[in-house]
């Protein structure tokens, strides 16, 4: 934009919605973890949730550093 105003990218958010959104899924999968369903759903030995959350928190940590406000170098 112009000099007086300043923006923040829209990756940022989604950064920040990919960590939000995974810390929820992880806690949920590790709650599973530690208290089992009486009837498990289909291959739930997998512990999707846990490695799915893993996976957003992580994504969420990279979106939100490379796009974070302020920075000196620009994409």
């Amino acid at each position: 934009m112009t000099e007086r105003g300043h923006f923040i990218s829209i990756w940022f958010f989604i950064g920040g919605v990919l960590l939000v959104y995974g810390i929820l899924i992880l806690l949920s999968g590790v709650y599973d973890l530690i208290n089992p369903p009486k009837r498990p759903v289909a291959m739930s030995h997998l512990h999707a949730a846990v490695w799915w959350g893993a996976l957003l928190v992580v994504l969420g940590i990279v979106y939100c550093v490379r796009f974070r406000p302020g920075r000196k170098d620009k994409p």
